[in-house]
């Protein structure tokens, strides 16, 4: 049920409720908050209700809330970035609450209004502009959240949501930054499965993916590349990222097939290759076919995309004791180039063909 005269209040954090800004050299990932954020609230009564944002501070919920019982929690990640002329810009918000309204729909939980939301995350990021960094490569992180908050038992969608928006300065994602990073192959564990929900941004997927990340980060490896449910064949994705191999002169990336998420940045890498001129293929690979490209010379590059990490460079894959290393364990000409067009393009540095970047204010 949408409220199409959904009406956002402000209210203004308070000097005291003002916080100190952190080091800007010492950001990490998610350490630091800033001084405002967005709620809003639905019940099947009166739909989407009590927007405002307001100060950053803690919820009550009670503990039979049904969110911690169930599960159903959503979220998104995006970033504002502090770019040309000081100007700030976000990179393809609208995309990014329509796939959040897509896992809405997966996990029976209301849609909300993208565009009032968008009028309203813009407004709330220029209220705490300050927060917005202009060290190079750090950035806003910004987590959209829904949770299903009524206090209830018994397996059935809540009737009453609590959607916010919270927002971070962050550095990089990984401590190698843009350097090549080792992937453990998980054949034992597995990420998602066809018919499930690797599709939808749910809070599940991550927490079902961190048994598997702690033991590759035990063996001395960054993340894990997940292979298909099934077969244990097929690769899928890399740790929290959509994948991609450069197999001689093509750009492969698997398949939305309903078990993969459909990133936002891979979305925008594949556009941008085609553009460039590369064959880019949207298709099923085995991990036996990355091994023998990488034995044969033939696996130029890999490289993960997302919102957080934007590209990260892929160095050396660890498949049942077999090590392949890629580029010599450096980070590839199109890694690195699709980078820096999505970084000139995000901080405004760069024209914008797509029309993916929006500026705030």
């Amino acid at each position: 049920m949408f409220n199409k005269e959904l009406e956002v209040t402000l209210h203004k954090a308070s000097a005291d409720q003002m916080k100190a800004k952190p080091d800007q050299s010492r950001l990490g990932f998610g350490q630091f908050f800033t001084d405002h954020m967005f709620t809003m609230r639905w019940n099947r009564q009166n739909g989407w209700h009590d927007a405002a944002i307001e100060p950053y501070s803690n919820f009550s919920l009670d503990p039979a809330a049904m969110v911690f019982h169930y599960g159903q929690a959503i979220f998104e990640g995006m970033k504002a970035y502090r770019g040309k002329d000081d100007q700030i810009f976000l990179f393809r918000p609208a995309d990014n609450f329509a796939r959040m309204n897509q896992s809405a729909l997966r996990i029976c939980m209301p849609r909300f209004p993208q565009d009032r939301v968008l009028q309203a995350l813009r407004a709330m990021v220029y209220l705490d502009q300050e927060w917005v960094p202009n060290t190079p490569g750090a950035t806003l992180y910004i987590r959209p959240t829904m949770i299903a908050t009524e206090p209830a038992l018994g397996l059935r969608p809540a009737e009453e949501y609590l959607f916010f928006i919270i927002c971070c300065p962050v550095g990089a994602y990984y401590a190698e930054g843009f350097s090549p990073t080792r992937i453990y192959v998980e054949d034992q564990y597995v990420r998602a499965v066809p018919g499930g929900v690797g599709d939808a941004k749910t809070a599940g997927n991550y927490a079902a993916s961190v048994k598997a990340q702690v033991e590759a980060h035990d063996k001395g490896y960054t993340q894990v590349l997940w292979l298909d449910a099934v077969e244990r064949r097929y690769v899928e994705e890399v740790g929290t990222s959509n994948i991609f191999f450069l197999i001689d002169d093509e750009l492969i990336t698997p398949p939305l097939e309903g078990s993969i998420l459909p990133g936002i940045t891979r979305d925008s890498v594949i556009q941008l290759a085609r553009d460039w001129g590369y064959r880019v293929s949207e298709r099923r690979i085995t991990i036996d076919e990355v091994v023998a490209a990488g034995k044969s010379g033939a696996l130029k590059e890999s490289f993960g995309t997302g919102t957080a990490a934007v590209i990260s460079p892929v160095g050396e894959f660890c498949y049942r004791e077999q090590h392949v290393s890629i580029n010599g364990g450096a980070a590839g000409e199109l890694a690195k180039r699709l980078y820096d067009e999505l970084q000139a393009i995000q901080f405004g540095y760069q024209e914008d063909p797509h029309k993916w970047r929006v500026r705030v204010g």
